[in-house]
């Protein structure tokens, strides 16, 4: 989802800036311009405050239920785990699912790393 929540809940504010010229010739324009989210249902996104927990799990599916009919989740997801967002839904998956990828991710660069490491090992022994 496109918002903050230290910032007010307006749809306008929540989006990031557009970029004036495509990052590729093949881009018609920022994966934002076509997110579901940026219509009316900017609410479902990011809890208000001191939201009960069965309150926030109903809100978080309804969200997620917004994601999976966006054409542009998963440009949407990158974005959150890259940034790192730390709040909200953002591509279908909650703040705590984002941290859960992206501890498994860093998880994966070092196993990657260590197994390019000991083949390199192999190649000069």
């Amino acid at each position: 989802m496109l918002h903050s929540p230290h910032q007010p809940l307006r749809v306008a504010a929540a989006v990031p800036p557009q970029r004036t010229t495509p990052a590729r010739e093949d881009e018609a324009g920022p994966w934002h311009t076509e997110a579901v989210c940026r219509r009316d249902e900017a609410g479902l996104f990011f809890a208000p405050s001191k939201e009960p927990t069965a309150a926030r799990l109903s809100r978080e599916e309804a969200a997620k239920r917004v994601c999976a009919r966006c054409p542009v989740m998963v440009e949407c997801r990158e974005h959150a785990l890259l940034q790192p967002e730390p709040y909200g839904v953002w591509g279908g998956l909650t703040a705590a699912e984002r941290r859960v990828v992206l501890a498994r991710r860093r998880r994966r660069e070092v196993e990657l790393r260590k197994a390019a490491a000991a083949e390199r090992t192999e190649r000069i022994a």
